[in-house]
């Protein structure tokens, strides 16, 4: 089975900063791409930052400038460092990861984290 855990998740102080993890395992399948999604209770989920395995990087404009995605691909894993924090940030963040049968990037079907949950508040 494919498992796919987030960590990193937590309560800060605006303009602090976090720093998320996110690891996948079990998966037979080539890794093509990974990412992070936020949600609120009531909003649609929204792309925070992916990557590919071939280091394409994408950015939501709410959060470019201020958080950083990197991966390693050997180790399966995606991390995402957030920096001066705002209220606006607040959500659960889920990791995706993008497994392909072929080895394209940012090809295949996508499994989701349980989320952790970052709060943003004074």
């Amino acid at each position: 089975q494919v498992h796919v855990v987030e960590s990193g998740g937590g309560l800060v102080q605006p303009g602090g900063t976090l720093n998320l993890s996110c690891s996948v395992s079990g998966h037979t399948l080539s890794l093509t791409a990974m990412g992070w999604y936020r949600q609120t209770p009531g909003k649609q989920r929204e792309m925070v930052a992916t990557i590919t395995a071939n280091d394409r990087t994408k950015y939501s404009d709410s959060v470019k400038g201020r958080f950083t995605i990197s991966m390693d691909y050997r180790a399966n894993t995606v991390y995402m460092h957030m920096n001066s924090l705002k209220p606006d940030d607040t959500g659960t963040y889920y990791c995706t990861a993008r497994l392909g049968n072929l080895p394209i990037a940012n090809y295949g079907t996508d499994y989701w984290g349980q989320g952790t949950l970052v709060t943003v508040s004074s």
